[in-house]
């Protein structure tokens, strides 16, 4: 069962890091970043298409990671 765990563990954190690096980046430069959190806050810039599958993928991905450290350090 641990050497399940771990193994899942692995392959979850390398999907994870492979789902970040696939997105596209929220802002360009220094005025990117100070208008760029304004209007993802306000709604007026909304993930479509493929950027919300990898958006929500990430999540899942995410949330999964957290499930498995917890398990592989109950059954430790």
């Amino acid at each position: 069962m641990y050497g399940v765990a771990i193994t899942l563990l692995v392959i979850d954190a390398i999907v994870l890091i492979v789902l970040v690096l696939l997105q596209s980046g929220k802002s360009e430069g220094l005025s990117g970043a100070i208008s760029g959190g304004a209007e993802q806050l306000f709604g007026k810039q909304k993930a479509r298409g493929i950027d919300a599958v990898l958006h929500r993928a990430t999540v899942v991905t995410g949330v999964l990671l957290f499930i498995l450290t917890f398990t592989v350090g109950f059954i430790l």
